[in-house]
């Protein structure tokens, strides 16, 4: 399977998938100092972009609990 290079059409459990195999490569070792740069600019990308899904889902669930009928 091929990933896409722009992470933004990723849904945050792609994102998030891909970003935990990119930590383990990178922690496994062996790579050149350019291939694991390479690496570590994509998983600053993919971690940018979870935290955005994160951010909007608060955001939504802040705006939904401070809108609905009070409960108690």
């Amino acid at each position: 399977m091929t990933k896409p290079e722009d992470v933004s059409q990723l849904s945050f459990e792609q994102a998030r998938d891909e970003l935990a195999e990119l930590v383990r490569t990178l922690e496994s070792g062996g790579h050149t100092l350019e291939a694991s740069l390479a690496l570590w600019e994509r998983g600053e990308l993919l971690a940018s972009h979870c935290q955005q899904w994160l951010s909007t889902a608060r955001a939504q669930l802040d705006t939904a609990t401070s809108s609905a009928p009070d409960q108690t």
